[in-house]
């Protein structure tokens, strides 16, 4: 991409930001962090405040004392007034010192402090989102949002609190000395100051704009790095490292474009108001010079205003600056907040009651779900789970199989129909209950960074190490777990990649087993095995079933032989129920699939046959 340091980019262009909701003003925001995340620490928030009222009054104190210096030692050689100066600059320079401590510290932990409560909120927010709308937002850009958008709102929050407070103070107290010592000139500097600021106001909107557009990109970047690493082994097989390096420097750049504009607004405020300041200043020192020359001011004085003046150039700038500093914390606080903000689609009743479980029997009454009135997922389903017998799924992908889970698990709500357990519809009870209820065992099994032991336990009663051991030995997975280096505190690795694929997914069957609930639902959880660990899993699920409520998917048609009932889906509707000898027969959707499955291993078989039979014996 061609340099472009001074202009902006015309090609750069972004959509709409997927994580923003809310349009949220300059003012929203202010109030908002104001009233949740300032207002609780009132008391230190004023302890800091007085700090920097110290910082801006010592500062003040400075330019009497140059005056003071000036008249009566250089003047007026007045030896008597040495050493109060000399004491008066020692004071005022430690008490400035020490002010200037308390208030950083200060400022700096009300913004971490605000960052911290905020990522709280976030993440708590997360974990209770629709999967809906998780299953659509990349987790590199959610995770930029936690890390990049969160740090700019700290940044730009400490720096608002320093501005209003020491900076105000400072203008204050400054512009208070200059008026004392030199009324006319004052009014002559600070005349130009509208015309800055109406420069100022200008940028804000765009340094907005390119900071929303910035950390865009930057989420962007961020799911390109987790995407990269996560799928590093097919990258490097297609040999697609350049491709993937192309897409890298392309979010990359475009990041660096839109931060350029951000800080070309940014960078504009300076030398705006260090010009506007300048003029004004030299202004006054003409006019300060045909006065002194007439003598109708004194060294003093003059030596005093120009340190006021020159003392008030820094706060008067970050004060006139602010609207533009304001608008990076804006931008990044629209998607923090779009995120805290966003409301839930399941939400628990106000009069919900614990599961009362009796025998663990599940119904699908008439459910229908559709995640858009155009894409209909399940229509008039009716299925019960007797207390513990097995039900089969089965049918093509997309046939809605995974979602009766998602259903039972109230994931989602049906939007026609009702779930019940025992009688209970699941919409009635608390969500904790309910998923006390039901052990999940998946096709992916989902292992965290932890260790064996953590993983077992994870999510069920306190953890007994007797407990873990026997579920272990249930799941087939003891034998494996001892021959490891840790044992049992052997960490997995991210997503359990430090173990094979059957051993995850007896771990996960360990950690269902060892929740020990009533009802079990199965996705698929031996569909991507090699026939020695499906035949160390599949007996390890039998035990897990047994006496169980189990509500089973699966696509290998041989994992469902035994079940008590099948039922065989086909575009959100139930076509065929049974018992597989009964569906075989049949000679319907089932007996195609089963046909399809086991003619196909068939042919192979027969296949190897014959072309081992066209091999020519040696000597006949």
């Amino acid at each position: 991409m061609k340099d472009n340091v001074f202009i902006d980019a015309r090609v750069a262009a972004r959509g709409t930001d997927e994580l923003a909701g809310h349009r949220y003003t300059t003012a929203e925001i202010v109030k908002r962090i104001w009233q949740e995340h300032l207002r609780p620490h009132k008391a230190l928030l004023a302890c800091g405040a007085v700090a920097m009222l110290l910082t801006a009054a010592t500062t003040g104190a400075i330019p009497f004392v140059i005056q003071r210096t000036a008249d009566e030692i250089f003047v007026n050689k007045n030896a008597d007034v040495v050493l109060y100066i000399t004491i008066a600059i020692v004071v005022i320079t430690v008490v400035k010192a020490i002010s200037e401590y308390v208030a950083d510290v200060t400022v700096g932990y009300l913004g971490h402090r605000f960052i911290a409560d905020l990522r709280l909120q976030m993440f708590n927010k997360l974990a209770e989102a629709d999967l809906s709308w998780i299953q659509t937002v990349h987790s590199g850009r959610i995770l930029s949002g936690f890390l990049n958008d969160a740090t700019l709102i700290r940044a730009t929050a400490s720096r608002t609190i320093v501005t209003l407070f020491e900076n105000a103070f400072k203008v204050v107290i400054l512009v208070g000395s200059m008026f004392y010592m030199a009324p006319r000139l004052s009014m002559l500097m600070l005349i130009f100051m509208p015309f800055a600021w109406f420069m100022l106001s200008r940028q804000r909107r765009k340094m907005r704009k390119s900071t929303t557009k910035s950390l865009q990109e930057t989420g962007d970047l961020s799911a390109l790095v987790t995407q990269t690493l996560q799928g590093m082994r097919v990258v490097r097989a297609y040999k697609q490292e350049a491709q993937e390096e192309q897409r890298a420097s392309l979010a990359i750049n475009r990041a660096l474009e839109f931060t350029m504009r951000g800080m070309r607004a940014r960078a504009l405020s300076s030398p705006a108001m260090e010009l506007i300041v300048g003029l004004g200043f030299a202004a006054a020192v003409y006019v300060a010079g045909i006065h002194g020359v007439r003598g109708e001011a004194t060294l003093g004085h003059f030596m005093g205003f120009t340190t006021a003046a020159l003392l008030i150039y820094g706060p008067l700038k970050s004060l006139a600056t602010l609207q533009t500093q304001l608008q990076e914390g804006v931008a990044a606080a629209s998607r923090v907040f779009g995120i805290v903000d966003r409301e839930s689609k399941l939400v628990e009743a106000a009069n919900a009651k614990p599961l009362e479980l009796t025998e663990g029997k599940v119904e699908f009454r008439d459910v229908g779900f559709y995640y858009d009135p155009e894409n209909v997922v399940l229509e008039g389903v009716t299925l019960t789970v007797p207390p513990g017998k097995t039900v089969a799924l089965v049918g093509p992908s997309g046939s809605g199989k995974s979602t009766l889970v998602n259903l039972a698990l109230r994931f989602f709500d049906p939007q026609e129909g009702a779930v019940l357990i025992d009688g209970q519809d699941i919409k009635d009870v608390t969500v904790s209950s309910l998923r006390d209820a039901i052990g999940l065992v998946t096709q992916d099994p989902v292992l965290f960074d932890d260790t064996i032991r953590a993983n077992i336990a994870y999510g069920a009663k306190p953890l007994v190490e007797e407990e873990v051991v026997a579920a272990a030995k249930a799941a087939a997975a003891h034998d494996f777990i001892v021959g490891l280096p840790r044992g049992y505190d052997t960490r997995v690795g991210e997503a359990g990649t430090l173990l094979s694929g059957g051993e995850r997914q007896r771990i996960a069957i360990a950690r269902a087993i060892y929740k020990d609930a009533p009802i079990l639902m199965l996705d698929e959880p031996t569909s991507s095995l090699d026939s020695e660990s499906e035949a160390k899993v599949q007996a390890a699920l039998e035990k897990l079933m047994q006496g169980r409520s189990v509500l089973m998917i699966a696509h290998r048609l041989s994992t469902v032989k035994k079940a008590d009932l099948i039922c065989v889906l086909d575009k959100g509707r139930i076509v065929e129920t049974g018992r597989h000898d009964e569906l075989v027969s049949r000679g319907g959707l089932y007996t195609r699939l089963h046909r399809t499955q086991f003619g196909i291993a068939g042919a192979l078989e027969q296949a190897s046959a014959d072309e081992a039979a066209a091999v020519p014996v040696p000597g006949e």
